[in-house]
């Protein structure tokens, strides 16, 4: 009888574990955690974004990747409400200004999920650790069809 009793208690404690990461509203209040300035390494150098908080539907960043003492390119990033969810779109530049993308375009990471630690794009992957500790996972395409899953670990 204790032997059922404790695999009961077990079942409900794995079960409930199962169920902590519980899918949120696309609401960009679910994701405000990400706004901060935080700063890692990635690429050999050193990395910066600088998030704001929510407001009028949208959330923005700049990112810079310092290498030797140089930028070597930047980012400016937004995520934004649109039609009941949220899509990341980006574009790139040189350390000069000047675009990669052109004029309308951009690089646009849909919606797959939003749990209480992380924030699901397709293609990139923002993870909570801590209130002053967060990692983002990028997808990078290669030339050959393979993809490169880049980890920025970032601390406030």
């Amino acid at each position: 009888m204790k032997h059922l009793i404790c695999l009961c208690y077990l079942f409900v404690f794995t079960t409930t574990l199962a169920q902590t990461e519980k899918k949120l509203e696309p609401k960009l209040y679910n994701i405000s955690w990400i706004s901060g300035h935080w700063k890692g390494e990635a690429f050999g150098g050193i990395t910066e974004e600088n998030w704001s908080k929510p407001s009028a539907g949208s959330m923005m960043a700049t990112f810079k990747l310092i290498d030797k003492g140089h930028v070597v390119f930047y980012e400016i990033e937004i995520i934004r409400e649109i039609e009941n969810t949220l899509i990341l779109q980006l574009k790139h530049f040189n350390n000069d200004l000047k675009g990669w993308e052109t004029k309308d375009e951009t690089v646009d990471f849909p919606l797959k999920e939003i749990t209480e630690t992380k924030v699901v794009f397709k293609g990139m992957t923002f993870e909570k650790i801590s209130n002053n500790e967060m990692n983002v996972y990028v997808d990078m395409h290669q030339k050959d069809g393979t993809i490169d899953v880049v980890k920025f670990n970032y601390k406030k």
